[in-house]
């Protein structure tokens, strides 16, 4: 089970993304290699870009995956004084960007 640990997070988006795959993946080469002939009609290119879209629909689930399995990034507390000068910084330079727009609006 230690291999399957880093699945552990985000099960649905990657169960999500393996089917639009494999689903998309089937359609391509049944609409490529499979004569699809009814009345005279040929649905090989529906299947392609059903397929196709499929595929691309498959990639927001991966997104969903890889960024769902990101660990967390450091907190304020362990970037230490770095981080909270930071945030001061922001914070007047939003406090001014602020009253500058209020003085110049009236």
């Amino acid at each position: 089970m230690v291999a399957c640990e880093g699945l552990s997070h985000c099960k649905l988006a990657l169960a999500f993304a393996v089917m639009m795959d494999l689903l998309g993946g089937a359609a391509l080469l049944v609409g490529v290699f499979v004569p699809l002939e009814i009345q005279g009609q040929d649905f090989g290119d529906l299947l392609v870009y059903t397929g196709a879209l499929l595929v691309v629909m498959s990639l927001w689930g991966w997104v969903l995956w890889y960024s769902g399995n990101i660990e967390g990034l450091a907190t304020s507390k362990e970037m230490g004084h770095i981080g909270s000068a930071v945030d001061r910084l922001a914070r007047n330079l939003s406090r001014k960007i602020r009253t500058y727009r209020g003085h110049r609006g009236t």
